[in-house]
């Protein structure tokens, strides 16, 4: 049980480090403030829809995409452990922000930057790639569709979860992601050279 199990397990967990789900709940309240609830849930699921539908596709066509220019696994995964890292340790420094905070509600405030690059940025993007080259299209499918439905319970469930955890709670969670999310970065570096020297 626990073999069939494990793939599931291995996928989920980076690509759940990677979109932050419970990190994303400061700035989605800081974006969202004043609005009101009807709204809220509008942005909500334009958000989480914009998310998973760009996540889906590139999963299906960024192999192809990669392929057209010339581009390896061993490759991209080199480019995007690296990526990765740079990300977080830019996340990781004092006063660095995930996005550019907008100073309006505009309509597609849940398409941009909600949807795209706070929950799916180059940084999922490049993860779910990894996973599928690594586990295979089902895993990773399931693992994104699960961590699509956390995201869309933290947004719902934002105020409580910011009252449970305290916003310093939140951010130190997300300090601890972005930690994991620079060590997954420096594993795909080295199996992306280990690839390119092994061929």
């Amino acid at each position: 049980m626990l073999k069939i199990l494990e793939p599931f397990i291995l996928t989920f967990i980076p690509i759940f480090v990677a979109v932050d789900a419970i990190g994303n709940i400061p700035v989605f309240i800081s974006l969202v403030g004043g609005a009101g609830k009807k709204e809220r849930h509008k942005i909500i699921v334009d958000s989480v829809v914009t998310a998973s539908v760009l996540a889906i596709l590139f999963m299906f066509v960024g192999k192809w995409v990669l392929r057209m220019v010339g581009i390896t696994i061993s490759d991209f995964q080199v480019a995007g452990g690296a990526l990765l890292f740079v990300i977080s340790l830019r996340l990781l420094l004092p006063g660095a922000q995930k996005i550019i905070l907008s100073d309006g509600h505009d309509k597609d405030l849940g398409v941009f930057p909600l949807g795209t690059p706070l929950i799916t940025g180059p940084a999922v993007l490049t993860t779910t790639l990894m996973m599928l080259d690594s586990f295979g299209i089902t895993p990773t499918f399931v693992s994104l569709i699960m961590n699509m439905l956390i995201v869309w319970v933290t947004l719902i469930r934002a105020d409580f979860i910011i009252k449970l955890m305290g916003a310093s709670g939140a951010r130190a969670f997300s300090k601890i992601m972005y930690i994991l999310l620079a060590a997954i970065g420096v594993m795909m570096v080295r199996r992306g050279i280990t690839g390119l020297l092994i061929r």
